[in-house]
């Protein structure tokens, strides 16, 4: 959610009933802090922060999060072995973000709270094994003894009760919000969410880091490169820097990398975060009890 969810989004969420997190990964370390304290001050509910581990300035992250006494960190995109303890010293949970088994043992191992198995369906930055989610919950639900939390193709409360049926102990959603009102992405970008049918997104970039995207030009000319059976080095050339920025923030939908998951072919219009959250409930509960007078 790098670019999508500040403390305005954040705080929305967990204002309208879910857990609302800060997405860490495209801030500095000071505006972090900013976005921490205007979500304090926008919400009395729980909020949580989730922190890639590759971030070049982690040190000062960790350091903001304690200071500023956020309760609940995600940490994705590294070893939970790293910063697990220091989190849980200072009474914080911990959830780790694993898109296999493999690692969801391992995040286990370190001692992590729970953790978010998340499917090859999601947007942005994903796993290597492709695995789907309705394929990977039954499987790590079956080796761990900590919660699981479902993630990657779920936007609605049929999505969430599927994913519950499988094993799953509660779900992270991304897309849907992506797409609301309270988001922090550029119109542009969020109305390219909506206009996404099944197809339009692929996941990409696997020598470097996967990466599932929406079809545009900038897609488009990594495929070019491909076909040319170009380096490394040229795929990195071509991504350069900022890309996630330029599209998902400043609305360049031509040159900018659009990430998003494939269940945005669900997604049809730009709401409030309460409306969104009210319809997922509501779809959960008459689902669930349509399915028990079967």
């Amino acid at each position: 959610m790098v670019w999508v969810s500040g403390w305005k989004l954040a705080s929305a969420v967990s204002n309208a009933g879910g857990l609302g997190l800060i997405g860490a990964g495209s801030m500095y370390p000071e505006v972090l802090q900013e976005h921490i304290q205007k979500c304090k001050n926008a919400t009395d509910k729980p909020f949580g922060v989730n922190v890639p581990m590759l971030y070049p300035e982690i040190e000062k992250i960790m350091d903001i999060i304690v200071t500023e006494g956020v309760k609940i960190v995600f940490t994705s995109a590294g070893n939970p072995k790293t910063w697990t303890s220091f989190l849980k010293e200072k009474g914080i949970t911990v959830v780790h973000v694993v898109s296999s088994v493999k690692f969801a043992l391992k995040a286990e191992l370190a001692g992590v709270d729970a953790i978010v198995c998340e499917g090859f369906e999601a947007g942005g930055h994903n796993g290597r094994e492709e695995t789907t989610t309705f394929t990977l919950i039954p499987m790590v639900k079956e080796q761990v003894n900590i919660p699981v939390i479902a993630a990657g193709g779920i936007a609605s409360g049929r999505g969430m009760l599927a994913a519950m049926v499988l094993g799953a102990d509660g779900v992270q959603i991304g897309s849907r919000f992506a797409a609301t009102q309270e988001s922090s992405a550029h119109i542009n970008f969020k109305n390219s969410i909506v206009a996404v049918k099944d197809g339009d997104t692929q996941l990409t970039l696997k020598e470097l880091a996967p990466v599932r995207l929406i079809k545009n030009k900038f897609f488009n000319d990594l495929q070019t490169l491909y076909q040319q059976k170009s380096t490394k080095d040229d795929l990195q050339k071509l991504l350069g820097r900022a890309r996630a920025k330029k599209g998902m923030f400043e609305g360049d939908l031509e040159e900018g990398e659009l990430e998003i998951g494939q269940i945005a072919g669900l997604i049809h219009k730009i709401e409030p975060v309460k409306e969104v959250i009210n319809e997922i409930i509501n779809d959960f509960n008459e689902v669930k009890a349509f399915i028990s007078k079967l």
